[in-house]
């Protein structure tokens, strides 16, 4: 008789937490949310964040508060968000150094993979090679060729050590067989204003950073790193079709959130962030900033995240790059 009382009142222990587990995320979200970008105000990134945030305060009615956490490659507003409550209430969009960061830290804080649960991907940054006027050369082709008739005579810039752009310009000179010496700068910015300056040749560029300069002449675009031409800027070739077959560099934004976080939040939070970036006025907000809408589900991105990190693990540890 005492042994049925206790297992009854387990019974009904368990049962209550799973209905209070229920109710809160049924209730999900009634209070503001804390949404880290591990980067300062202004990128795409933060772009994306703020849209998102804004699109979630008019559908749920709580404020989306944007916390601006940059610095060690976003590594800080990351370790901040993977030692947080996995209780929906605090979530980040990581910088596109999220899933190169472990092959170029000797020791992270946090575990890429482990320590996160996947919502959405939020948006794709593709890049953009851009040339000094002065260079001869108005392919991708008449570049590969001039970069081989001057072995380690052209330099292209990298915004940091492991940034996309960093990657995109070795991925460059392993598959097209090029000898070019990379010059490294705290942020596209300086990179932008050496390149127009002649102080270096290439650069693959976020779009944003360059497209205005490239309509004043300034700037010469070559190619875009994506699979496909950006809508933005249609007339320009990508590097893949320009040659190297098989090229494709982008940077990314997720939304993710500590690990542990019930399966209800996230798929709640998935669903709403997808309905959101298949509005037709996102869609054009993000192609305004040269940026492509994401989607999909949060296994997609978990799995996105891990072959990320196995493609740039290669390439980094064959171009021994490291921190600075």
């Amino acid at each position: 008789m005492y042994g049925h009382a206790v297992m009854f009142w387990l019974g009904a222990v368990i049962w209550g937490l799973a209905a209070t587990g229920s109710a809160a995320q049924s209730d999900y979200p009634n209070k503001p949310i804390r949404l880290i970008v591990p980067a300062a105000p202004g990128g795409g990134t933060d772009f994306s964040a703020r849209l998102i945030g804004i699109k979630l305060n008019d559908a749920w009615g709580q404020p989306v508060i944007v916390d601006n956490r940059p610095g060690a490659a976003g590594n800080i507003g990351v370790e901040i968000a993977a030692k947080a409550v996995p209780d929906g209430y605090t979530l980040v969009i990581p910088i596109t150094s999220f899933p190169t960061n472990p092959s170029i830290y000797v020791r992270l804080p946090f575990d890429t993979v482990k320590d996160f649960a996947p919502i959405a991907l939020v948006a794709s940054a593709p890049l953009l090679l851009v040339v000094n006027p002065s260079v001869q050369a108005t392919s991708v082709k008449e570049l590969i060729a001039l970069a081989k008739s001057k072995p380690g005579q052209l330099n292209y810039a990298n915004s940091g050590s492991g940034t996309t752009a960093h990657l995109a310009g070795e991925l460059f000179k392993r598959m097209a067989g090029v000898d070019i010496v990379s010059i490294a700068y705290k942020g596209g910015g300086p990179a932008v204003i050496d390149l127009m300056a002649g102080q270096v040749q290439l650069y693959f560029s976020t779009i944003p950073a360059a497209i205005q300069h490239v309509k004043i002449g300034r700037l010469r675009a070559l190619a875009v790193t994506t699979k496909q031409r950006v809508p933005l800027i249609p007339d320009v070739p990508t590097v893949a079709e320009s040659g190297l077959s098989g090229f494709e560099v982008i940077g990314w934004f997720g939304l993710f959130a500590p690990a542990g976080m019930p399966k209800g939040i996230v798929n709640k939070l998935n669903n709403e962030v997808v309905r959101i970036l298949r509005e037709p006025g996102t869609r054009e907000r993000f192609s305004g900033h040269g940026l492509i809408p994401g989607g999909g589900t949060p296994d997609e991105l978990g799995a996105f995240l891990r072959a990320e990190i196995l493609k740039w693990g290669k390439l980094i540890k064959e171009a021994g790059i490291r921190a600075n």
